[in-house]
């Protein structure tokens, strides 16, 4: 387990240049840069010698590859510079929105959880009858809507016309965390509800459930005893390869709710060139991306010893 953790961790480090590189890469043919656009932004009538003055102070006026390297010396350091527009340590400012990005992602995962698995149970045990055809229908639909699309309606529905819920978050609590989580839920539990149905269904054919039921077991016990085990390491898996497509999707809803988290800071980031800032959003980002799908890989090997890890003799 030790080695595999350490080699996996080793991975990162390809990863990371690669990622980090092609971005770095992409912000500069993007075309402009920070200081021009800064200073137009500002609608002053700035001298080309001050600009010219101020990306040599930044490093901009370097080669590109002289540029990368210096910015990749500086993140394995833990410097990761400062910010174009803010002027604050970029490693503060991450850490500093991390926390709501994180709450989002947890509660959206945990509404997953909790919709998707029981929906899911109860549409295979109740198999081409009214409640699954509801299930599936109402899946389906969920699972076709992109994230700026379920917004919107949730936002028509519960701020516009019934005014329950802000359209704008106020506060990282209470009723501003509702409609960013249920944006991010509607859709993943959706899918996971039809992938849940589709592993009970198949674990139900088994000949363990068939001799369990014909040793006069309950069917309750069968379900939440077995069944739902099978049903978890299904979830567990869909999860570990929903990380990435979470992370953009949180990037879209922290922006529509103005949500002050790590994807709305990389959005404006990119927006206003922020080179520093839109790097150490995809080098952590990478990073967390390694690590979740790490931990997902030691918990399912937990709950079912049969998965070999890597490294690991069969």
């Amino acid at each position: 387990m030790g080695k595999y953790i350490l080699k996996r961790l080793l991975h990162l480090i390809p990863v990371l240049i690669g990622i980090t590189f092609l971005s770095f890469a992409m912000m500069r043919l993007a075309g402009g840069d920070a200081v021009t656009y800064m200073y137009e932004n500002a609608g002053a009538n700035v001298p080309q010698e001050i600009i010219d003055k101020t990306k040599a102070e930044y490093g901009l006026d370097k080669p590109f590859l002289v540029q990368y390297a210096s910015w990749f010396a500086g993140m394995i350091t833990g410097d990761m510079g400062t910010s174009y527009v803010s002027q604050r340590d970029v490693f503060d400012t991450f850490l500093s929105k991390l926390p709501s990005t994180i709450l989002l992602m947890v509660s959206s995962v945990a509404l997953t959880v909790l919709a998707a698995v029981p929906l899911g149970i109860l549409s295979a045990v109740r198999q081409n009858r009214w409640a699954d055809y509801l299930i599936r229908f109402f899946s389906f639909m969920g699972n076709s809507m992109p994230n700026f699309f379920a917004a919107l309606v949730l936002i028509y529905i519960f701020s516009i016309q019934m005014d329950w819920l802000p359209a704008v978050t106020n506060d990282h609590m209470g009723k501003s965390l509702v409609l960013p989580t249920l944006t991010l839920a509607v859709s993943m539990a959706s899918k996971y509800t039809r992938q849940v149905r589709s592993a009970v269904l198949e674990e139900l054919e088994k000949d363990y459930v068939t001799g369990a039921r014909a040793r006069g077991v309950r069917g309750k016990v069968i379900i939440w005893k077995s069944v739902m085990k099978s049903s978890m390491l299904t979830m567990i898996t869909l999860l570990s390869l929903s990380i990435g497509s979470l992370l953009g999707g949180t990037t879209v809803v922290e922006t529509i709710f103005m949500w002050d988290g790590v994807g709305k800071m990389a959005v404006d980031a990119i927006t206003m060139r922020d080179y520093p800032v839109v790097q150490a959003y995809v080098a952590w980002m990478a990073v967390i991306y390694v690590l979740i799908n790490l931990v997902t890989d030691v918990i399912y090997h937990y709950l079912d010893p049969r998965v070999r890890l890597g490294g690991e003799s069969a």
